[in-house]
């Protein structure tokens, strides 16, 4: 069994017997292995079929790993640019293989290009003496025939050389993107009763797990074009302007397809993917796609995902729909019942004409029921609540949604007909009363009633359409007022305005970002924080800031006093580590409602020897890195972890499940942290028998400002000696340094200090802690500055601190 080699375990076994670990090795451990995209990001139960994926630090690939069960993958290639080593020595073997065919077929014409090479190097020419080159080349003739006397050639070797041909010219050139600039080929066998939805795609290399990528698992027949394999170099110009040129003339290939059907494709620079189908008359087709969806950001393209166009034209030629987006969704959807019966062509692009490996898409074709909007968005818990849908395709345009046994939170809806399921709606549930909206009450005079708390659910009914709620306040009450309508795929984008009893304003909020909602870019939903200044009466407003509306211009309106609470985000949502080692993790904890008491985080159900440290979130911060500790055992499969948080709100201990999340970058600025599904850890390396390292002092450190304290470690002077170990902070809070290292005979004592003009008295958080030592074997004979190449970097278990006054 091959066994990752992942990253180093921080133990007294590990400082004794270290691997090498090369510059470039260090920078990918760092970096990690990583994905790009998914192609195709799906496919149906029940068929076997290859899927291509791009990424970067893949070396080595080992496993693919697909959630949810029922899919089984087998690596069958691996294409990624080569070195220039590798380049080189691909060269000398093209040379040896057509000087040794050139002497069996006795046919030196191919050596015209030949680049010969004596022990492994080129014999220089010299181009100032003809008659010199001459002779050398008839010197050079008369060696390879002595060489190759004996020599054969067979189909085999007709083969090697092409192989090898193929490797030069397709490898030598440079990717664009070299996020994405390796390819893993799999054979992906999703099984006959496969639960369809949405799964995650993450590859196991010798340096750990991948990010997770989304695949979808469905029902309907699919179509694909060819992936798009070959490493290329920068798209030029010219291309670029042939592929416009190409649109215009029409000259495009249109594949078939046979409704109904999943079309997936890549979109390349220039490139219009065309689908021609035929269609009967009465048909009520829905046109869904998926792009932004599957690959949420791009870290290097504006505005920050693949921005997909669709087109629908008859069999004349002529356009009869088209979307860019669906109202604030990237993906478009287009919706059409087809009048005459005939052939009709589906165009996608991407509406500037970019495009690239990762420009993914899947654009679902049929008949089957999708929901526009619902309402009410939400309903009590412990309660039913009816709801009215509105959409195309739908078996019903009411149900009921029962949230018995259901927690506040946001849950799917959707509706089956026949054997087609309809995209998701989602709905929110909450402990609060809840009320409708009820006209007329667009003005002051007009506004309805409200006892707080409450939720409302309303809707801004037509363009420039306002709402108005009045309630009785105190003095020196605080309230919020809060929307909740984008985050629940309501097109509205609300402003909140809070009056006094006479229309005076208040206070009044248009935009209210929720990192929490990691899809949004646009923040539409309001939120404010007020204390009443006396008591009477008040006045909350809502309107759509575009002057927009409809009745699927829905909202939910909750004034109520603060309800302190949180949630958490831990990054990366893939980890790789070895056998019985340490790596820093990120929790984000986002508080709401002016939430600030500390929390403490713990594995839930965790296999054993699984360790958290530095679990506690003080109530300053919204961001703490951590630790976690592997038990001393290698695993085959990833391990799937928990994280919950604790705190105490209002007397009551409140727990929260830490979210897997990937802090993606979007068009080289903005960072989101994306929710994935699942949180799984990578170990690699092999058993470690002996104890990790562990802190001896007492935590947390108690840091004087301007002062100096020690932590203590089971590192004992001889091994901190002979390993030459040395330590540093990673990430530390300004201001906190390493100042000095003191071994012993037992244990090794690391000397913290503060400065006082850079630190603040009360000041919590985590210290990270990394040690390099010099790799066991001979010295290096090296005369150049530290050799990085012999450096193994472990990290020691977080030290919780605390800055105290001198």
């Amino acid at each position: 069994m091959k066994l990752f080699r992942w990253h180093t375990v921080i133990g007294l076994m590990t400082i004794l017997t270290v691997l090498p670990v090369t510059r470039a090795q260090q920078k990918q451990n760092q970096n990690g292995p990583h994905i790009g995209y998914v192609y195709p990001a799906g496919g149906k139960a029940g068929t076997t079929f290859e899927v291509v994926i791009g990424g970067q630090f893949l070396t080595g690939l080992t496993n693919v790993f697909i959630s949810g069960g029922g899919i089984q993958a087998t690596i069958t290639d691996l294409i990624r640019p080569i070195t220039g080593k590798e380049l080189n020595d691909l060269r000398i073997k093209m040379d040896e293989l057509l000087a040794r065919k050139a002497v069996v077929k006795n046919d030196f014409k191919a050596l015209e290009n030949f680049r010969s090479f004596k022990n492994a190097k080129s014999i220089k020419d010299d181009k100032s003496d003809n008659k010199k080159n001459d002779a050398t080349d008839d010197k050079e003739i008369e060696e390879l025939k002595k060489k190759y006397a004996n020599a054969t050639w067979t189909a085999e070797d007709d083969r090697l050389i092409n192989e090898v041909r193929r490797k030069i010219s397709t490898n030598v050139r440079r990717p664009d993107n070299p996020a994405i600039s390796e390819i893993a080929t799999v054979q992906v066998t999703v099984d006959p009763d496969a639960k369809s939805g949405d799964r995650e795609v993450r590859l196991g290399t010798p340096q750990g797990l991948t990010n997770p990528m989304l695949f979808k698992v469905g029902q309907m027949p699919e179509f694909s074009k060819p992936a798009v394999k070959n490493l290329r170099s920068k798209i030029t110009f010219k291309e670029v302007q042939m592929g416009l040129q190409s649109k215009i003339a029409k000259e495009k290939a249109e594949a078939k397809i046979t409704l109904p059907v999943v079309v997936n494709g890549q979109i390349m620079p220039g490139a219009v993917d065309r689908f021609r189908f035929t269609a009967r008359k009465g048909m009520r087709l829905v046109l869904a796609s998926s792009a932004r969806e599957l690959i949420p950001y791009l870290a290097d393209a504006v505005p920050g995902w693949f921005q997909a166009t669709l087109t629908l034209y008859d069999s004349s030629g002529k356009e009869v729909a088209y979307d860019d987006d669906f109202r604030f969704n990237p993906d478009p959807v287009l919706y059409y019942e087809i009048p005459d019966d005939g052939d009709y062509v589906l165009e996608i692009k991407d509406s500037i004409y970019r495009g690239r490996e990762d420009f993914v898409y899947r654009i679902v074709i049929s008949e089957m029921p999708f929901i526009t909007s619902i309402f009410p968005l939400g309903g009590p818990a412990n309660a039913s609540t009816m709801i009215e849908l509105k959409g195309w395709n739908l078996p019903v345009t009411r149900m009921t949604v029962d949230n018995h046994d259901k927690t506040a939170g946001i849950y799917p809806v959707s509706v089956r007909k026949d054997d087609l399921v309809s995209n998701f709606a989602p709905f929110a549930v909450d402990n609060l009363p809840e009320c409708v909206e009820k006209e007329p009450n667009s003005q002051h005079r007009t506004a309805q009633t409200l006892n707080l708390p409450v939720i409302v659910n309303g809707n801004i009914d037509h363009p420039d359409d306002r709402d108005f709620f009045k309630f009785e306040g105190k003095a020196g009450d605080e309230i919020i007022a809060e929307v909740n309508a984008r985050r629940l795929n309501s097109p509205l984008d609300s402003k909140l305005v809070l009056s006094d009893s006479q229309g005076k304003e208040i206070v009044f909020n248009d935009d209210c970002e929720d990192k929490g909602s990691g899809l949004e870019t646009h923040h539409a939903d309001s939120c404010l924080r007020a204390k009443l200044p006396a008591d009477g009466t008040y006045f909350v407003e809502i309107v759509d800031t575009q002057h927009q509306g409809s009745p699927e211009y829905a909202y939910r309106l909750r004034i109520s006093a603060p309800r302190p609470d949180f949630v958490l985000r831990v990054v990366p949502s893939s980890i790789n580590l070895r056998a019985g080692g340490t790596v820093p993790v990120t929790l984000y904890a986002l508080r709401y409602d002016g939430f600030t008491n500390s929390i403490t985080v713990a594995l839930k159900d965790a296999p054993s020897g699984f360790r958290l440290s530095g679990t506690s979130i003080s109530a300053t911060q919204d961001q703490v890195r951590i630790t976690l500790t592997a038990p001393p055992m290698p695993q085959k499969q990833p391990v799937q972890l928990n994280i919950e948080g604790r705190a105490t709100i209002d007397g009551n201990v409140v727990v929260r499940p830490a979210v897997p999340a990937e802090d993606m970058m979007q068009a080289f600025a903005y960072r989101h942290l994306v929710p994935s599904k699942e949180l799984r850890v990578g170990i690699g390396g092999r058993f470690q028998q002996r104890g990790v390292v562990k802190i001896l002092s007492e935590l947390p450190v108690k840091l004087p400002a301007g002062g100096t304290v020690g932590v203590k470690l089971n590192i004992p002077e001889k091994i901190l000696v002979d390993r030459k170990v040395a330590f540093e902070l990673s990430e530390p809070p300004a201001g906190i340094t390493i100042q000095k290292i003191l071994p012993s005979a037992a244990s090794t004592e690391i000397i913290l200090a503060s400065e006082s003009e850079k630190v603040k008295t009360g000041q919590k958080g985590n210290l990270i802690i990394k040690a390099s030592a010099k790799r066991s074997g001979t010295p290096t004979k090296s005369k150049s500055k530290t050799n990085k190449q012999d450096s193994q970097m472990s990290t020691l278990p977080a030290v919780p601190f605390e800055i105290v006054s001198k």
